[in-house]
């Protein structure tokens, strides 16, 4: 987080923040994928899928990697936090949101729509780029105070696909539209065809219209020829002929 103390913070979320996850863990050290990728918030550690059994009736979070940032699944966090204005990425057919603020590989674009904590490049109308943006923002405006309407009220928080996930993400992901800033579970779902499907689809229409109406105005102009071409393409090849030795 950007602010110099989280002490204000409940100490699941201040856990979950500072935790670095994706290392092998100690206890399971000769298993396959032992990497801690489940933080339990009622014990506020992270752990690996080796170590559910005792974590079982507690309230689990799938942590996932993508571009070498912690992410959340967009319906997960809705269920603990209020993630309105947060820029959202749609990525493996899952909505998807930044745990932590990334650090800043360009020039900040002054002119542009940025966040409004870390200055990140965001898309129209967000304001964060990801939670603890958020938290910040709203112990600096509100207080401690702002934060009842930040959290939600989750008593039971399961796993969404336990042991079929390892928690990594490709890394080809597209924006959501600018009409969906505040977002919410029963918004957008994962049925939707996004913008790149799309144009891709229509480009590769108009690409056999074209191919279409040139190959139709060739044989229109040039009957014999196409003819001719077209005879020359089938006929058999004949066996060859020696030349005479002499």
């Amino acid at each position: 987080m950007l602010i110099s103390s989280n002490l204000l913070l409940p100490p699941w979320l201040q856990a979950l923040l500072a935790e670095k996850f994706f290392d092998a863990c100690l206890t399971h050290k000769g298993a396959r994928k032992n990497e801690k990728n489940i933080f339990c918030l009622d014990c506020c550690i992270s752990i690996c899928p080796h170590c559910l059994s005792p974590h079982n009736s507690h309230r689990l979070l799938q942590i996932r990697r993508y571009v070498y940032n912690d992410v959340l699944r967009l319906d997960d966090a809705q269920k603990l936090f209020d993630c309105a204005f947060v820029q959202s990425y749609t990525t493996n057919s899952a909505k998807v949101i930044f745990l932590n603020h990334r650090p800043q590989t360009r020039i900040v674009n002054i002119r542009g729509n940025n966040c409004s904590t870390c200055d990140r490049g965001l898309q129209y109308p967000y304001l964060f780029c990801s939670i603890s943006c958020k938290v910040d923002h709203i112990l600096t405006t509100k207080g401690v105070s702002g934060l009842s309407s930040f959290f939600c009220d989750c008593k039971f928080l399961p796993l969404s696909e336990p042991g079929s996930d390892d928690g990594l993400m490709t890394p080809d992901s597209v924006l959501e539209p600018t009409g969906s800033a505040k977002t919410s579970s029963s918004s957008g779902g994962y049925g939707g065809v996004d913008c790149k499907t799309l144009a891709c689809t229509a480009t590769t229409e108009i690409v056999r219209k074209k191919r279409s109406s040139l190959t139709n105005s060739c044989r229109t102009m040039f009957p014999r020829i196409t003819e001719i071409s077209s005879n020359l393409m089938n006929r058999r090849k004949k066996a060859p002929c020696r030349a005479p030795l002499y």
